[in-house]
This record gives C-alpha cells, structure tokens and sequence, in this order.
C-alpha cells in the first residue's frame, strides 16, 4: 500500500465455555497469549470504548515517548509483566454475558506479537475485541485487524509536528499508515487527539482536524484535553510554563 503520506511527498500501514491459554498458535513462530507482558488491569471500565462495559489490559512498553504521556511509567519494553494472562482468561470465563469486550490499551499494545493469540482468545469466548494504538507498528496491526472489533486510534499532531509530540523521528509514517489501513479495513474506528498547549496551536489543530476529514474521512475525531495526572514532572512544569504564558 502506498501511504498517502507518499503520495502527497511529505515524508519519504459458538464459543467455548473454558479459556484455555495454551491455544495452538496459528504457525509455529507465533507467540501464545500468556507471554504478554500486562503492566496493568481495570477489570469494569465504562470509559474504553464507548457504550461498551469491558475489562481493560494495560500492556507494557511503547516505542515513543510523548510529551504528555500519562502512564510513562510502563513504557520500557525491559520490564516484565505483572499480571498473568491466565487471571483474564478466569475472570472472562466467569464474565460471558456480563462484559460486552476486552479493550487492549498500553503503552502502545501492538509491540507485543503475542496480542493477536490474547486477541483471537477473547474473540473465541464471544467477547468483542477493542484497541487503544498509537499506529506504531502499522504490520503487527495488520495481523490484528481480523479479531479487532473497534479502534481506539491516537493521531497526534500533524505530520509536520508528529515527532515533537512522541519526541522520536519519523513518527508520522507509521501513524498515518495505520490510520489509512484500519480506515480501508471498515473497522469502527475513533481518532482521539490529546491536544497538547506545549507543542501544538490552535492552527495546528485546525489543520490536522481537515486533513483527517477531507484525506482520510475521519468521521468521528475526538479532541482531548490534556491532564497532567500522571505526567512526567518535566511535562507538568513545562504545562504550567504554557499555562501561565497563555
């Protein structure tokens, strides 16, 4: 697929009644869901996907580092795991008909390879499928998009100003890409952007707010407002520096 990115030149993608954990893999090399690396669990969430009640994973590491993150605590891939994949699958066991879906969130969740397995796990049971991506790994989101039923979709900042928002290079390409590819798929799909004062203006916002509309026909674009909850304390002096200026 050629991106859009590319072409516009501006930088050169009946469920069973038991869980079991030890599902053959589709082929050999691929991982089996209890070796994700879960920093985190909100087992009842009203808040991940909207008009859905779901338990939410919070998977660790992530290969940017955003201004405003709030949980960059769990971003180094180095660290192991704290919660078993086997304690999910005994609460989804004891949940079908209770809980609409499992939302996988980080992080960035499609660094790990092992997420399609947990994916076509939670999928098996009869649960929906929900995912908070950055877009980072736009060719492990292609082998997601089969057991993904809705999108929780992080587009930054424009093109232009991707990299100042996850402060590593060439961030937007695979962003853009994974946007394009999940919006071609047909899945349910919602485009949030934390706007954050520090980096990014109101023309900014503006801009990325139609280029999502008129390129890529984002219906359903959510504007965040930035919290410092969480935040490195870099960030939030920095916040209250804008803040004050403003």
């Amino acid at each position: 697929m050629t991106s859009r990115l590319d072409r516009d030149g501006e930088f050169g993608l009946a469920a069973p009644s038991v869980v079991s954990t030890r599902a053959t893999a589709l082929n050999s090399t691929e991982p089996s869901a209890d070796e994700l690396a879960i920093a985190g669990w909100s087992r009842l969430s009203t808040c991940d996907w909207p008009d859905r009640i779901v338990t939410t994973l919070f998977l660790q590491g992530c290969p940017w580092r955003c201004t405003y993150c709030h949980n960059y605590t769990i971003l180094d891939p180095r660290t192991p795991g704290v919660v078993p994949w086997q304690d999910v699958a005994d609460l989804l066991a004891k949940r079908q008909g209770l809980l609409d879906g499992v939302v996988f969130s980080g992080g960035e969740p499609t660094r790990q390879r092992a997420l399609v397995a947990a994916a076509r796990q939670v999928r098996g049971l009869g649960f929906g499928v929900g995912l908070h991506t950055g877009g980072a790994f736009p060719t492990r989101l292609r082998a997601l998009l089969p057991y993904i039923d809705w999108v929780g979709l992080d587009i930054k900042a424009p093109p232009d100003r991707y990299d100042e928002i996850t402060r590593r290079q060439g961030s937007a390409r695979p962003a853009f890409e994974s946007l394009e590819m999940v919006m071609e798929a047909g899945i349910s799909v919602q485009v949030r952007t934390t706007v954050d004062p520090t980096v990014l203006t109101p023309g900014d916002v503006t801009r990325l707010t139609e280029l999502l509309r008129d390129e890529y026909g984002v219906e359903d674009h959510v504007l965040q407002t930035v919290r410092s909850d969480g935040t490195s304390e870099e960030y939030r002096n920095a916040l209250k520096k804008t803040e004050l200026m403003g």
